[in-house]
């Protein structure tokens, strides 16, 4: 608080008459005049008040000494005379009298009443000292302007924020939603008032329709005072497309197909339309407003299908792109595995003129996997050729998937294997037999050795023998 004391009075002026005095006089008259307010302190503080409230001055005194206390106004006219008000103007009230303080409260203060106030010490020589009395006056009214009331995606617009006839000038800041944005402002100043304008380019998009933009006054005069406009904001259709059926799942061949489409926008698409992509819509498709069905894919349906709205502002779509798989595959019911075995009887015949054996009931195995699979197997037993040993036969389960399938073809393979391993062996017993056979036949005959000169066979063992007796016993005959 800024206070000064000012000297008045008679000391201010010099000694007054003092020097007409005899010498006697004067040092009486100058021990009188001893100011009796040594000492003494006189205090105030300046006081700032909003126009049309009240502002209270008060003069202390420290270190009183019962001397008179006075309240002088901006022109020097006396407002109170210790408890005495001799200024006509109801406005100033006592609010407290004392030796040490004058109190007083200004009710409904306007800018004239605005400058320095004295306060009087009536001491020898005289104290005073001034406070300043400081009217605030907030904005009279304070408007948003906006360019254009109803703007389109995309445009930048003009908002124009006003705060009239302040004291002292205003500080405007611009909100969007929460979000704090950047003006630029202009004073004008009429007489002691200020008018403040500040100037805001917004572009605007759709998420800005319907949020409110403030424009917000920092004044010491006034807390939170502010005025805000909604935006209205046109901006063309958001389209989206979704299926209904089948619910999140494959689009299968045969199966059916419904799709709806969802457009907003502001205003409200009135057109919305289906078209497929670089194709024509087939005939099957049926459109019934927003949605569209097909009651039976096919793979002639694969493409791409889109979805149109359109409103004032502009035209918008999307897409839905088709693909249609295969049905699923129709699986007969599980059946009983049963497993049956058979004991297979081979005759072997020692011939030289066979070189196959027999062959009795051979079962032909399957050619692919799929006549594993769906093919009617139950209680068909499988040979192999030349077996001794009996070899399950098991019933196979056409709704065993792949996995028993695989198991199958691993049996069929396995089989056919042994039976070629099995046929190898008895070709070679067969030709073993044979060579064993010629050579124990030559044997036989090399038997009646010192022979060989004779004409005939019988000479030949009558020779070797010695003698006609022995003939018969020493032939063998090949059978």
């Amino acid at each position: 608080m800024a206070s000064r004391a000012e000297p008045s009075g008679p000391s201010a002026r010099g000694g007054g008459g003092a020097g007409l005095l005899p010498p006697l006089l004067v040092l009486f008259a100058a021990a009188a005049l001893i100011p009796r307010g040594d000492g003494q302190n006189l205090v105030t503080e300046d006081v700032t008040v909003v126009e049309g409230e009240v502002a209270t001055i008060s003069c202390r005194v420290k270190n009183s000494d019962d001397s008179v206390i006075q309240l002088l106004n901006p022109n020097r006219q006396t407002i109170y005379f210790r408890d005495f008000r001799p200024l006509k103007d109801s406005r100033f009230q006592l609010v407290n009298f004392s030796n040490s303080e004058l109190r007083v409260s200004l009710t409904n203060v306007s800018i004239s009443d605005e400058g320095r106030y004295f306060c009087q010490l009536y001491t020898d020589p005289p104290q005073e000292i001034y406070t300043t009395i400081t009217v605030l006056v907030p904005p009279r009214n304070l408007v948003i302007d906006i360019q254009k009331e109803i703007a389109v995606e995309g445009e930048e617009i003009e908002l124009n924020c006003t705060a009239m006839a302040s004291r002292p000038a205003t500080t405007i800041r611009w909100f969007k939603g929460n979000k704090e944005l950047t003006g630029k402002s202009e004073v004008e100043q009429w007489s002691d008032m200020y008018t403040v304008t500040s100037q805001l380019f917004l572009k605007v998009g759709r998420e800005d329709d319907g949020v409110p933009v403030i424009c917000l006054v920092d004044h010491p005069a006034v807390k939170d005072l502010q005025t805000q406009r909604y935006l209205e904001v046109m901006y063309k259709p958001q389209v989206r497309v979704s299926q209904n059926y089948p619910v999140q799942g494959l689009t299968r061949e045969g199966e059916p197909l419904e799709l709806t489409c969802a457009a907003f926008g502001k205003p409200q698409p009135t057109d919305m339309r289906w078209l497929r992509v670089d194709d024509e819509m087939p005939q099957h498709v049926v459109v019934s407003g927003s949605n569209l069905l097909i009651s039976n894919l096919n793979k002639t349906d694969n493409g791409t299908y889109r979805c149109e709205a359109s409103n004032a502002v502009g035209k918008s779509h999307a897409d839905y792109m088709l693909f249609v798989y295969d049905p699923p595959t129709t699986i007969p019911p599980p059946t009983t595995t049963t497993t049956t075995t058979t004991t297979i009887p081979t005759t072997i015949t020692d011939t030289t003129a066979t070189t196959e054996p027999a062959v009795h009931g051979f079962t032909q195995l399957p050619n692919s996997a799929e006549e594993l699979d769906y093919g009617d197997l139950s209680g068909a037993p499988i040979l192999l050729y030349g077996s001794t040993e009996a070899l399950p036969t098991v019933q196979l389960n056409s709704r065993a998937g792949e996995e028993g399938s695989i198991r199958t073809v691993d049996h069929a393979v396995v089989g056919g294997v042994v039976a070629v391993v099995v046929f190898a062996m008895l070709c070679l017993l067969i030709i073993l037999g044979r060579y064993f056979a010629r050579h124990k036949g030559t044997y036989f005959t090399h038997e009646a050795k010192g022979a060989d000169d004779a004409a005939d066979a019988d000479t030949a063992i009558i020779n070797a023998e010695g003698g006609q007796n022995n003939s018969e016993e020493k032939k063998e005959y090949f059978i």
